[in-house]
């Protein structure tokens, strides 16, 4: 009787999810660059285009279908469908899946058009378009859901750069809301396959298939399944930061892993972090693109009562740093402590590399180099420390600036105080006054020559300025009672009474 309920359950939930999935709009941008024109031809990136447009298409996705773009086509492409996945609303999922070549340089990731001609290091970001600009393209437009799926670690054709850049695609970060899958891990190549599709695609076209399995739990397959048939070659990567979920096809999972996650009981005991499914709480720490919520320990308690073979599919599913080591420290057997050993010692290169071009400092340039002196991205890391060391040259350097002379302060002029004065009572005696009599101005002395000319013109033009007074430097300034400078020889002006000259008549001599 439970198991019929149980079944009546999930077939309505099923139900529910098959309507949220019809409710919200899907669009899909599929861009597949085979026909390169400088260097030899890929002969599954179109077929796998192909194949993944058919699946989103009967996935519910309004697809664009983009085969074989230049960079002007390309960067177009993603312009468009930006604006489409705008015009859906907020709750639009969109979903780019891109095959073909892929590189990086200095820490970023470089998306290459089948127009790309690359003779030098230089070359890259001119000729290509940064895997950076797509997501923040996507990122810009409102959506619930965001997916980027990149079949674009091949071996780099470019034979001109090889020994310059770094093997595979660096780490990157999922902005909120996105998830980026790449089809090797950071600092790996992949393969093209021999048969019609890529390992990697033709593993996502059969698991992405299955009804009601979330898209987190898809790309754990798809790693184990490219993961054993390339023997350890190939091994899938993603970087998760979504916010709701999602699957391709609405319904009840019908396959569970083959081994379940078990949650250890130290996992109860971390402070902090997220929430499980269980809902005990664990800790998160995060480290280059991907966030751990176990420790090593956790995860010796889980894989110690399992067989080998299953604690392997186990890490390689979850693919953290921490499991691996938890696995090496629990079985010693060949092939597969091999396996896990090189991906360790890879993905430690890798995460190294990502912290020191996300600081971006000589320091943890040359702690990259010291810790990992003989790796590919040793002669990058030595260029990008020249050039951190050459910016803090730049920025310590003092700029030369002309000297400005300080303003000179005015002088303080402190008013004079007068004593006071007595004043004296009127006298009662009458004081006898005498008639003085202005007699003017006395005669000008006698002269041999015809006067001045100035003398002659009846403007106002003080006989002061026609005459040239000897120069006795810079003196102090003499103030009057009433607090006014007149420089430092007296008052100026000087004119003949009755002419227009100010500062009164001349009585012998200069000043007063």
């Amino acid at each position: 009787m439970a198991w019929r309920v149980l079944t009546i359950v999930a077939t309505l939930g099923a139900f529910g999810a098959f309507g949220a999935a019809q409710a919200e709009p899907r669009l899909a941008l599929v861009i597949g660059n085979s026909a390169y024109q400088a260097v030899t031809e890929l002969p599954n990136p179109a077929n796998d285009a192909k194949a993944m447009s058919d699946l989103l298409a009967s996935a519910g996705f309004e697809v664009t279908t983009a085969p074989d773009l230049g960079q002007a086509e390309m960067r177009k492409a993603v312009g468009d469908f930006a604006a489409k996945v705008a015009q859906k609303g907020p709750d639009a999922v969109s979903l780019v899946f891109y095959a073909g070549h892929g590189l990086q340089v200095d820490g970023e990731n470089f998306l290459v058009p089948v127009d790309a001609r690359i003779g030098r290091e230089a070359d890259v970001p001119l000729q290509t378009v940064r895997l950076a600009d797509v997501m923040n393209a996507l990122a810009a437009v409102p959506s619930r859901t965001r997916i980027v799926i990149l079949d674009a670690c091949r071996n780099n054709p470019f034979s001109e750069i090889n020994k310059v850049v770094g093997r595979g695609l660096a780490i990157v970060d999922a902005p909120a809301g996105s998830i980026v899958s790449y089809s090797t891990a950071p600092g790996s190549e992949a393969e093209d396959g021999e048969g019609s599709n890529s390992p990697y695609t033709r593993a996502l076209l059969s698991v992405a298939k299955e009804p009601g399995v979330p898209i987190e739990q898809a790309f754990k397959r798809v790693r184990y399944a490219v993961h054993q048939e390339t023997s350890g070659r190939q091994t899938p990567w993603e970087s998760s930061s979504l916010t709701a979920d999602f699957a391709f096809f609405p319904g009840v999972a019908t396959s569970p892993p083959a081994v379940p996650p078990v949650v250890a009981a130290t996992d109860t005991k971390a402070k902090g972090g997220a929430t499980g499914a269980t809902g005990t709480k664990v800790a998160a720490v995060t480290t280059g693109g991907r966030t751990s919520l176990r420790t090593v320990e956790s995860w010796r308690n889980e894989l110690k009562p399992l067989r080998q073979p299953d604690a392997f599919e186990r890490v390689i599913a979850e693919d953290t740093v921490e499991a691996y080591q938890a696995y090496l420290q629990l079985f010693s057997a060949a092939p597969y402590q091999t396996r896990v050993r090189d991906i360790v010692e890879r993905r430690k290169v890798m995460i190294a590399w990502y912290t020191a071009v996300t600081v971006n400092t000589t320091a943890s340039y040359e702690l990259f180099l010291a810790q990992h002196p003989g790796s590919d991205l040793m002669l990058t890391a030595q260029r990008l420390l020249s050039r951190a060391g050459n910016r803090q040259i730049a920025i310590a350097t003092p700029v030369a600036v002309a000297p400005v002379c300080p303003p000179v302060p005015a002088p303080v002029i402190k008013p004079t105080r007068r004593k006071a004065e007595k004043i004296e009572k009127p006298s009662k005696k009458t004081t006898k006054r005498t008639a003085v009599r202005d007699a003017g101005p006395p005669p000008p002395p006698p002269s041999a020559g015809p006067p001045p000319a100035a003398l002659g013109i009846g403007i106002g033009i003080g006989i002061g300025s026609m005459i040239r007074r000897p120069s006795y430097g810079p003196g102090p300034s003499r103030v009057t009672p009433g607090g006014h400078s007149h420089g430092p020889s007296g008052p100026t002006g000087g004119g003949m009474r009755g002419i227009g000259s100010s500062g009164g008549g001349m009585r012998g001599g200069y000043g007063r």
